[in-house]
């Protein structure tokens, strides 16, 4: 959840001064007198750089690929060699974990400015533009549905089976026959992939990768006068969705389709904070062309585009609702007509509820009533989890009506509520991915945080990405490496707040002193 206005205090570790220093070394330019993160920029680049490695393995690798089906490389995808890659990717990340929370101490302490964090996402980022599909399968499907569109087929009325060869052949199974449950500009944008990459495959996710990566580059232009607004620090804000791992691993590793709906829905925002309401909502409204769940943002944004008129508030609402309105009008028709699609895609809202997994709120709950009448007799569980579904969504229609009424006077209100909306949109929806975690953060990094509620988001962020396999598969239900997971989590989280959580240092210099000899503990 974003978090409130606040004014943001220093994380209590022992280091906030010369061991701070020491960790941020000056090995070339300087901003503002703060080096950069030059090691902490290394620890994470070979982490990314193990993922890549580990991905071409155990990532989404192709069913029949014309590079590691033959060659040294073929021992990575099949028994020990995969299990190798497995590992190598767990290390990877844990590196790339690491380093984030070193960056994140820096930016809390101020030894870290934008430009430093800014550099570790590059690093960072820079080899996962041509690994395989990481935790996701989810690009295949991107590249079936443009597929579909190029060959006159209506995405939203048949699946990726359709048709064949080597795209539809590695979509995953799940969504196989399923039509695409996304706006028209995105279809759009796929069908434009696979006419510039044609049917090759590797550079289809790669050209779509590059596409969606526009996305975050629209982010982070963003932040600065989102900042500005809403009263946040830059470096905090670029670290909590630049350089994140969940930004890394799924967003641009996955790839998924959320980074260009943000990318486009924080320019929108930005655009109606400063003044120039219709050309934001057309962005806003572009980005609900990408994915519906942006549409949420919208009605909060008209609050900010009332709230400088003048008169009686419902005929300021009026008068910026009705051009708002006709401008969503027009670039959703336009895209849709350009896309050459229909509306079909709004009853494709429901397919990723075939998805049943306890990270969503309402699925938990029927999961966890279901069990507890399994107890007493065999049932089945989609009652149960189609009634809590439904209390869910009503739930949220309560919430996005609060929020949306108590955002009125809009300015940075407004913006906080939305971002309040996004993610209980996420939480509340149906089924829960973890790169939905990104949706709410596009706009909430750029508000005032305490340094506990970003150790919140460090732990939901490490547990999200551990809930699924490298592959894409579900890892939830592995309960012990579940509990690893949380463990792992947990240690992040305090990490960020403490140099040393466990007390390792302590320990390990008693041990040293036990085994000195009287010459070494002499002064």
């Amino acid at each position: 959840m974003p978090p409130s206005v606040s004014t943001e205090s220093a994380p209590d570790w022992p280091e906030r001064t010369s061991r701070a220093a020491a960790d941020q070394p000056s090995l070339g330019g300087r901003q503002h007198g703060r080096p950069l993160p030059w090691r902490t920029v290394a620890l994470g680049a070979i982490g990314s750089v193990l993922l890549l490695v580990g991905s071409f393995g155990a990532g989404g690798t192709l069913v029949h690929d014309p590079i590691l089906g033959s060659g040294p490389l073929s021992v990575l995808r099949y028994g020990h060699g995969r299990d190798v890659a497995v590992t190598v990717v767990y290390v990877g990340f844990a590196l790339l974990v690491w380093a984030w929370v070193r960056l994140g101490r820096g930016v809390l302490a101020h030894l870290v400015g934008s430009r430093g964090v800014l550099l570790a996402t590059a690093a960072w980022l820079g080899p996962m533009l041509i690994a395989p599909p990481l935790f996701t399968r989810d690009v295949y499907s991107y590249l079936g549905q443009g597929l579909l569109a190029v060959n006159g087929l209506d995405p939203y009325g048949v699946g990726p089976s359709a048709l064949t060869g080597p795209i539809p052949e590695n979509v995953h199974p799940t969504w196989q026959t399923t039509p695409a449950p996304y706006g028209p500009l995105f279809i759009g944008v796929a069908k434009g992939v696979i006419l510039l990459a044609g049917h090759d495959i590797i550079a289809s996710v790669i050209a779509m990768r590059l596409v969606l990566l526009g996305g975050l580059v629209m982010l982070v232009c963003a932040l600065p006068g989102l900042v500005r607004h809403l009263g946040g620090r830059l470096p905090v804000a670029l670290w909590l969705v630049a350089a994140s791992p969940m930004t890394v691993v799924h967003l641009v590793g996955g790839p998924h389709n959320d980074m260009l709906m943000i990318g486009l829905l924080s320019v929108g925002t930005l655009l109606v904070l400063d003044g120039r309401h219709a050309a934001g909502i057309a962005l806003a409204s572009a980005a609900m062309a990408i994915k519906a769940t942006a549409g949420l943002a919208l009605p909060f944004l008209v609050w900010i585009w009332a709230s400088r008129l003048t008169g009686p508030l419902w005929q300021r609402f009026s008068r910026a609702v009705i051009p708002a309105l006709g401008v969503f009008a027009v670039v959703f028709g336009s895209c849709t007509a350009l896309a050459k699609v229909g509306f079909g895609w709004l009853s494709a809202l429901s397919a990723p509820g075939m998805i049943v997994n306890y990270l969503s709120a309402p699925t938990a709950v029927g999961q966890a009533v279901h069990s507890l009448v399994s107890l007493f007799g065999e049932t089945n569980i989609w009652p149960f989890v189609g009634t809590t579904r439904t209390l869910g969504s009503v739930l949220l229609v309560f919430i996005v009506a609060w929020n949306w009424w108590q955002a009125r006077s809009g300015g940075v209100e407004a913006v906080r509520r939305a971002a309040i909306v996004l993610c209980c949109g996420a939480l509340l929806s149906p089924v829960l991915l973890p790169w939905y975690l990104s949706w709410g953060l596009a706009l909430a990094c750029a508000l005032p945080w305490t340094p506990r509620a970003l150790s919140y988001v460090v732990g939901v962020s490490i547990a999200l990405v551990l809930a699924y396999s490298p592959d894409g598969e579900q890892a939830m239900y592995n309960w012990p490496f579940v509990a690893v997971s949380i463990g792992a989590a947990l240690l992040g989280a305090l990490s960020l707040l403490r140099f040393d959580p466990l007390g390792l240092s302590q320990h390990l210099g008693r041990l040293s002193r036990t085994h000195a000899t009287p010459r070494e503990v002499q002064p």
